[in-house]
């Protein structure tokens, strides 16, 4: 089975910590337009021979800025009868006018809200349009509206941030009781307002508390973390992002989307283009192969984010490799008490070195 990622380019206001392909929406917003256009690429990326649909999640920038009827005329396809999971992201801000009911109406069966803070002294430094109320009330709309599942996106390490709020933010959540909730530190990327004009972050050794205790707090709660950032109650994982972190296949349409297609003993990954003018003038993306030289560190990237991992046999399930190909470094990273027996999937101590122990797997 594969995924199919799509992805909505615009935004209200971009964020000042945002790094995604995402336009503000006076930036050449035509829904209409931009909708044929996404039904048009799903169809030339059919051409290739993709294997049958299981999720599919709209991305953004803001999804929510679409009318429901636009998703249901996206979804409205024989090729995802046999869907199971569909997202979509939403921000507050953006649907306090909107009925989340049409949305499930329209296919949509799972949602994801980008809360990140629940304290409105947080959130106009992060950039974000909502208030701490309508943060509440969009989670309690979109919890009432009958949703396979609600995930709440909150980040910690926030300017200027103590310990204190960024917990209260987790407990907020949790009283909510959606079915999943993503807790992951704010990061400077390089080309956002915040990479170029870095604000004041609490220090280091707050921010590493932050994680553990809101990590404790989570699972006390009844969440279970299964991968570096995400924690689901009742087995309801997010089945579009584990289908990534186990190297499955999956196709990416709309302005910028990446796609990883297996074809036989070749690995193509595509991407379209990043300016939504180029995308709606039907400009052609690029694809490129994955060398083979290249597919343990790729696969180690996306496999270790999952706290079970996998078994030994996925490696060369996935990639068409023997084991052989990496058991130097497997053998190494269990010696130094990194990685299970048996299994590719790490040690609590190994999880904490992740960047470093992916980095094993690199090419030389």
């Amino acid at each position: 089975m594969s995924g199919l990622y799509i992805h909505i380019p615009w935004c209200v206001k971009k964020c000042p910590y945002c790094d995604f392909n995402s336009h503000e929406k006076d930036s050449g917003f035509d829904e209409n337009r931009y909708v044929a256009r996404l039904i048009e690429d799903f169809e030339e990326e059919l051409q290739r021979g993709v294997l049958p649909i299981s999720t599919v999640y709209f991305g953004g920038g803001t999804p929510s800025l679409f009318a429901p009827h636009s998703f249901a005329e996206i979804l409205d396809r024989p090729e995802l009868a046999k869907v199971t999971e569909v997202t979509m992201e939403a921000n507050p801000g953006t649907v306090e006018h909107r009925d989340f009911n049409e949305y499930r109406d329209a296919g949509i069966n799972r949602l994801s809200l980008g809360i990140q803070s629940f304290n409105d002294k947080y959130l106009p430094a992060l950039g974000r349009i909502h208030d701490a109320g309508e943060a509440q009330n969009a989670c309690l709309r979109a919890l009432e509206a009958g949703f396979s599942s609600v995930n709440i996106d909150l980040m910690y390490g926030l300017p200027e941030q103590s310990i204190k709020d960024a917990l209260h933010d987790l407990k907020t959540a949790i009283a909510l009781q959606p079915l999943h909730i993503s807790w992951y530190e704010l990061t400077l990327e390089p080309n956002t307002v915040f990479g170029k004009h870095p604000p004041k972050l609490p220090p280091l050794e707050d921010r590493i508390e932050m994680s553990t205790r809101g990590g404790e707090m989570l699972m006390e709660s009844g969440y279970q973390r299964y991968e570096v950032s995400a924690y689901a109650r009742e087995h309801q994982i997010c089945a579009h992002n584990y289908n990534y972190w186990t190297f499955g296949n999956y196709i990416g349409i709309g302005a910028g989307a990446h796609g990883k297609l297996r074809h036989e003993k070749r690995f193509l990954r595509t991407r379209k283009p990043k300016m939504p003018k180029s995308y709606l003038n039907s400009v052609a993306g690029t694809h490129t192969t994955i060398e083979r030289d290249e597919l343990p560190v790729e696969f180690m990237m996306n496999v270790l984010r999952l706290t079970d991992g996998v078994p030994d046999a996925s490696f060369t399930d996935q990639t068409g490799l023997p084991l052989s190909q990496i058991e130097s470094q497997l053998e190494k990273l269990r010696s130094w008490g990194l990685m299970a027996t048996g299994r590719i999937q790490l040690t609590p101590l190994g999880y904490s070195q992740l960047d470093s122990v992916v980095a094993q797997f690199l090419r030389h």
